[in-house]
């Protein structure tokens, strides 16, 4: 099981392009979906230093509050897209 955990709020364009690289790579994460109003997102703020969403937590590589979609979406096919298993077999 992978410890991804993902910061979002419903409907937000952003972060459905990060869940839609999370769904294409079949990664599991856990969500938490934080308040429309950003002056109510503490937990978001406590761990990414701002208030915007998405941010995604990395436990497993030292990822602690990542911002920004493209960033997030940029760094999931990195660490986790075909090209990083480097050869592995994929379930057909």
């Amino acid at each position: 099981m992978s410890n991804l955990q993902l910061y979002e709020l419903e409907g937000c364009p952003y972060c459905a392009k990060v869940i839609d690289k999370l769904d294409e790579l079949d990664m599991e994460y856990e969500s938490h979906m934080v308040p429309s109003s950003k002056a109510e997102r503490d937990e978001v703020a406590e761990v990414s230093g701002q208030r915007g969403v998405p941010v995604l937590i990395d436990e497993d590589h030292g990822v602690d509050g990542m911002a920004e979609s493209d960033d997030i979406v940029a760094y999931l096919e990195e660490t986790y897209g075909a090209s990083a298993s480097d050869g592995a077999s994929a379930s057909a």
